[in-house]
């Protein structure tokens, strides 16, 4: 059976602008009362109570503990901010191109052992960028296969002229896999029902079963069999590896660009970028088959559709899910090799801009006046805010780029016209 592939988008709570956690408050004459701060001046504390009323109140009214507590969440003047994140080796916009292949360092795959614990089901294994777990004993040449998939997919994603920064998430020395015997074990530990294996963006950790790549037992090992198929990898391995960039990028982005490496042609850890052309036409035979058209019912609701409006309509059903898919990656094909000069400086500039974003939120997170808790959340400094992470608008700040004054009816009609050069009926409304 072949599952689409899902990726579970949770914006993280550190992701929240939530204010700092309810705790007892004490005056001067010994009175204690449960609020959250909300805010502070140098002679005055905003504080939210439980009732959820705001009151702002003399800080000499409080006690001393209370006033140091506040004095510590308040921006001062002798507070320095972080230095801005580096951006080592960063390769102007008009000096980048696009790689005729990919291959994978061979020191990358490297593997290492980290785990065997067979009553527990526990099973660590290492490759230079990426740790995984799995619930059964692999055997060395499987593994081996499965790092080349990742790292060869981690090395694509660097290469293209995107601008991807591939960082594992904050707190990770290396981006984590798990690995499950069965679909019901997968299920059990949280990959949703109609997938085949899904990126967790909340835990950062990319879930997949052994059905799903095509394994099967020989004695008391895994091995791969005739069906063992690396698309599922690349489709997620994709969104792991720009886990940074989802905040800020539409689903028909996310979804586009995993489509789009994910058809690119690959093999032995080799990504073969100068036969996108075929890859294009071999995805549309395939959508084909599966009772999609080559269509974009109507160009601006796919552009500006929202995570809701998007979920409603995967959950509806796997056809809904796989022509959002197939609409999305006919896009970012679009942007990234038929688009006016045909180079995707459009996208590339869009990407930049996005990653501008992700830069941004980095420093911000990196600033000494940014307070961070175990559970995620963070606090800040009224007059210091977070870059624009909101769901509703984060994703949507820079299509302009991309439209770069064309109304959607004229971008509908490049469109076709531009497929049409190379042999594709593509239908497309406005």
């Amino acid at each position: 059976m072949n599952f689409k592939t899902s990726l579970l988008f949770l914006l993280p709570a550190l992701m929240l602008p939530a204010q700092q956690p309810e705790r007892p408050w004490k005056d001067a004459q010994g009175r204690v009362i449960t609020a959250a701060y909300i805010s502070s001046t140098a002679d005055s504390v905003t504080i939210r109570m439980t009732d959820g009323k705001q009151h702002t109140l003399p800080l000499s009214r409080f006690s001393a503990e209370d006033q140091t507590y506040v004095k510590s969440l308040a921006s001062t003047p002798d507070v320095k901010p972080a230095l801005p994140v580096p951006d080592p080796g960063r390769v102007p916009i008009e000096k980048r191109v696009w790689p005729p292949q990919v291959e994978v360092p061979k020191k990358a795959v490297e593997i290492t052992t980290t785990a065997e614990n067979a009553p527990a089901r526990q099973f660590g294994y290492q490759s230079e960028a990426f740790e995984f777990t799995s619930q059964a004993k692999l055997a060395g040449s499987v593994m081996k296969e499965v790092a080349v998939t990742f790292e060869a997919t981690k090395s694509l994603v660097a290469s293209l002229p995107w601008g991807i920064v591939c960082q594992p998430p904050p707190g990770f020395e290396r981006y984590k896999a798990a690995l499950y015997e069965t679909r019901q074990d997968y299920i059990a530990a949280g990959g949703p029902e109609n997938s085949g294996g899904v990126y967790m963006s909340g835990p950062k950790i990319f879930m997949i079963p052994f059905p799903s790549l095509g394994l099967e037992m020989r004695g008391k090992t895994w091995f791969k069999d005739e069906n063992y198929r690396s698309d599922t990898l690349v489709h997620e391995i994709t969104h792991q590896v720009m886990d940074g960039y989802l905040t800020f990028l539409p689903k028909w982005v996310i979804e586009g660009t995993a489509e789009y490496t994910e058809n690119l042609p690959y093999k032995n850890g080799i990504f073969r970028v100068d036969g996108h052309k075929n890859g294009m036409k071999d995805a549309i035979e395939e959508a084909g088959r599966r009772g999609y058209f080559a269509q974009i019912p109507s160009l601006k609701e796919h552009l500006s559709m929202n995570r809701a409006a998007w979920d409603a309509i995967a959950d509806d059903s796997n056809k809904g899910m796989g022509e959002l898919y197939f609409r999305s990656y006919l896009l970012v094909y679009f942007f990234n090799h038929l688009d006016e000069d045909k180079k995707g400086t459009r996208f590339i500039k869009f990407m930049e801009a996005v990653y501008g974003e992700v830069k941004a939120l980095r420093e911000f997170f990196a600033d000494p006046r940014v307070k961070r808790f175990p559970d995620g959340r963070f606090s800040y400094p009224s007059n210091f805010p977070p870059p624009d992470i909101k769901p509703e608008s984060a994703p949507f700040k820079h299509l302009g780029i991309l439209m770069e004054g064309r109304t959607h009816a004229q971008l509908a009609e490049q469109m076709k016209a531009a497929y049409k050069e190379v042999g594709v009926k593509l239908s497309v409304g406005e």
